[in-house]
């Protein structure tokens, strides 16, 4: 077992070698000096692992000793020891990044928790977080393998990510390691589960059924809607949960999370069906009957996007919402910025509706450039990116505001993102849409094992667009690939995050209702 080396700077050092024998009897190396100029020059001729100081030393003060260490040393851990509780002693030492701060008179143990939290304090975590998943690892295998609900498949994926979360900074990879051969086999079977059920859930009035991407503002956002506090509802395009998860921890320290729920995205999980589906109200059949100009098909070379406004308005007024709208969609840090700008303008909107596309973005940019490839080559460095961005974006200078006012605050998303890794053979005529997750066509050629086949496409509420146009889903971690050139296009495409088919990341998504602290 490693052994740990502490400086102990005290004008008082005699005093304390009961606690200096008590440590180095736990297995620490204990250097005493008597002075902040000492402690200055022990530093510069060896290194500690953790420094003891005493704030009231004569000549150099524990805070002046401190404010060296830290110019030389800012990540050498500092216990700041103090007889005076005084505030702005304390104040200032954690102004200064201290790693803990004790009162005399000392207790020994006091000091052996200061010194394990400081040095063993990552090794314990993991201890105790790999324990837990651990004795959780068979609760949810148990659960997954029986015949359960999509509200039993919510709680498997959140205590999924719960753990992945947990486990993210261990230094010991293994668990992490079973945890994603565990999430690979949950995805086996919520893909079978999504195979039996979805069709139901859009045809069965009986059916148990979860909120779907087209119930989502009648029954979670128009309730909320009312005259006395503006609504404004976040939409990030492609946020997993893990990623607000992420969010949340940021968010939290402005807001009151009033509600975290999920709802199920529709298939295909892209924006072009998804989110149209959130706007309009409507399965995306039922937006080619009924709003045929605004509708966009698969073979159309429009955007797909283009009419969101237009349908969020219409669904309104068939819901009887008359209130004044604001629609804004943000593509770059410009427009963000000029959002925040213009926030006493929307103040007096009843709602306003914000699409952020970063992490769509970062989705396709990750696979069209290899920087973010490299930059973000799994799930944690994936979400360290996207908390990077919203710590350094105009969105969180947005929040700030936000939480200064008397508003109400939506976070959701129209569907998630999985990381492909397994290719699976598809032959295609040139109409064929281009998504790697799903395929729809006429021709289509593949082996219809380990993949969600419709051959009625209005029985999924899907446009048909000929007589024989049959849609395929990818389930799992599958991407689609083409035959010809395939080594090339796998390689392209491996390890890259797509949207489209079926999976716990793309289909089981975040809404968050938020109020100011």
């Amino acid at each position: 077992m490693q052994r740990y080396s502490i400086l102990w700077a005290d004008d008082e050092i005699d005093l304390l070698k009961p606690h200096i024998l008590f440590l180095q009897n736990k297995g620490y190396d204990v250097t005493p000096v008597n002075s902040g100029s000492d402690a200055l020059d022990k530093c510069n001729e060896q290194n500690f692992d953790v420094v003891f100081l005493d704030e009231n030393m004569p000549g150099m003060t524990g805070l002046e000793t401190l404010t060296q260490i830290k110019s030389t040393k800012p990540s050498l851990p500092v216990v700041m020891i103090t007889k005076s509780e005084e505030e702005h002693i304390m104040a200032e030492a954690i102004g200064s990044k201290i790693a803990d701060y004790l009162i005399k008179p000392l207790n020994p143990n006091q000091i052996l928790l200061s010194v394990r939290k400081i040095l063993d304090g990552k090794r314990l975590v993991t201890e105790k977080t790999t324990q837990g998943y651990q004795q959780d690892f068979r609760n949810i295998a148990m659960a997954y393998n029986e015949r359960i609900g999509h509200e039993e498949w919510v709680d498997i994926y959140k205590r999924l990510i719960f753990w992945e979360l947990e486990l993210e900074g261990a230094e010991n990879r293994s668990m992490a390691d079973v945890l994603d051969m565990q999430k690979s086999e949950a995805n086996n079977n919520f893909a079978r589960f999504v195979m039996e059920n979805y069709e139901d859930w859009l045809n069965d009035p009986k059916a148990e059924k979860p909120l779907l991407s087209h119930q989502l503002m009648k029954k979670k956002v128009f309730p909320l809607i009312n005259s006395s506090e503006p609504v404004f509802f976040f939409l990030i395009d492609n946020l997993r949960y893990d990623q607000w998860k992420i969010l949340e921890s940021i968010l939290q320290e402005y807001f009151n999370v009033d509600e975290e729920s999920v709802y199920y995205s529709i298939l295909p999980t892209t924006t072009a069906f998804a989110r149209n589906a959130i706007f309009s109200g409507m399965l995306p059949s039922d937006m080619e009957k009924y709003h045929p100009d605004l509708w966009v098909n698969d073979d159309e070379d429009e955007g797909k996007n283009n009419s969101e406004e237009q349908f969020l308005l219409r669904q309104m007024q068939k819901a009887r919402v008359d209130v004044k709208l604001s629609y804004h969609k943000i593509i770059n840090i410009n427009q963000g910025k000029a959002l925040v700008e213009s926030l006493n303008n929307l103040m007096t909107n009843p709602f306003n509706v914000i699409v952020y596309n970063f992490v769509d973005m970062l989705s396709h940019a990750r696979t069209d450039m290899a920087m973010i490839r490299e930059l973000a080559p799994d799930e944690s460095a994936y979400r360290s990116i996207t908390r990077s961005w919203l710590m350094h974006s105009p969105l969180l200078e947005l929040f700030k505001r936000l939480a200064e006012k008397k508003v109400k605050v939506i976070v959701t998303t129209d569907h998630g993102t999985i990381r492909v890794k397994r290719p699976y053979k598809i032959i295609g005529d040139k109409n064929t849409n281009t998504n790697l997750r799903y395929k729809q066509g006429k021709n289509l050629g593949f082996d219809e094992k380990d993949v969600l086949v419709v051959r009625k496409p209005e029985r999924f509420f899907l446009p048909k667009l000929n007589v024989s146009t049959a849609y395929v889903f990818t389930v799992e971690d599958y991407f689609f690939a083409y035959p010809n050139n395939y080594n090339y296009y796998v390689n392209y495409y491996k390890d890259t995050f797509q949207h489209g088919g079926v999976s716990l990341e793309e289909m089981i998504v975040p809404f968050a209702q938020l109020s100011p602290r």
